[in-house]
């Protein structure tokens, strides 16, 4: 959320909301407590921490989080910075952004582990997704369909839009097919042999060799679970 042109968004939410009376809530922290490993664990709270801190500190009224036991968390953070029920009267009226601000290319270089993480977030989403489960801990993360969205959309433009890698490599549907058949055998070697694993990989290669970005990628899940009679 620290990238231009969240920040420009987030801070438009509150402006927007306020001047119509309307209470701004802030966004999830994907950070979850992390079990049997306490500096991981204090990195994640340090992370919702600090998201929370922003986002009070920009003037939203709310928040939401990933876990319950990070509900203390978030609310100790706004009782202290908010001790009133709320910010209507932080009106933001010195901040006038332009639609450039919302549409800034973030800066930054797609590497292979970027790839790799892409390919296996959405994998092990779907995978789950297809089993009936919406919102999927990975990597210490609690993610749901916004991430899965984000993930192979990424990809879907990178194979059509000739991206690059940091070292050169063209980001071609040859290179993401190989990721995928690599990161399916990663999670098999992970104790995932489920059926849904396969039906997510091909769903996963449908969705990037289409020639149009497909609206949404749970539209195309729907079909299989149909299928399935669920």
């Amino acid at each position: 959320m620290t990238v231009p042109f969240m920040r420009a968004y987030a801070k438009y939410v509150i402006k927007i909301c306020h001047k119509r009376g309307a209470h701004a809530i802030g966004g999830m922290s994907a950070f979850i407590p992390v079990k049997g490993d306490p500096t991981l664990n204090e990195r994640a709270l340090a992370q919702v921490t600090e998201d929370k801190q922003r986002e009070v500190n920009d003037g939203h009224d709310g928040t939401w989080v990933a876990h319950p036991g990070l509900v203390p968390v978030a609310m100790d953070i706004f009782d202290k910075a908010m001790p009133q029920a709320n910010q209507l009267g932080k009106q933001l009226i010195d901040f006038e952004p332009e639609a450039a601000d919302f549409v800034a290319v973030p800066s930054g270089n797609r590497t292979e582990q970027g790839l790799r993480r892409n390919v296996s977030v959405t994998l092990g989403y779907l995978e789950a997704w297809l089993r009936g489960s919406g919102c999927v801990p990975l990597y210490n993360l609690m993610e749901d369909a916004a991430t899965a969205e984000i993930s192979r959309s990424q990809l879907w433009q990178w194979v059509h839009h000739d991206g690059k890698l940091a070292d050169g490599r063209s980001i071609a549907w040859s290179l993401v097919d190989k990721v995928i058949t690599e990161e399916v055998d990663e999670w098999k070697r992970r104790g995932v042999t489920s059926s849904t694993l396969f039906e997510a990989a091909d769903l996963l290669r449908e969705l990037v060799v289409s020639k149009e970005l497909p609206e949404f990628l749970t539209l195309k899940a729907y079909d299989k679970l149909i299928k399935k009679g669920l």
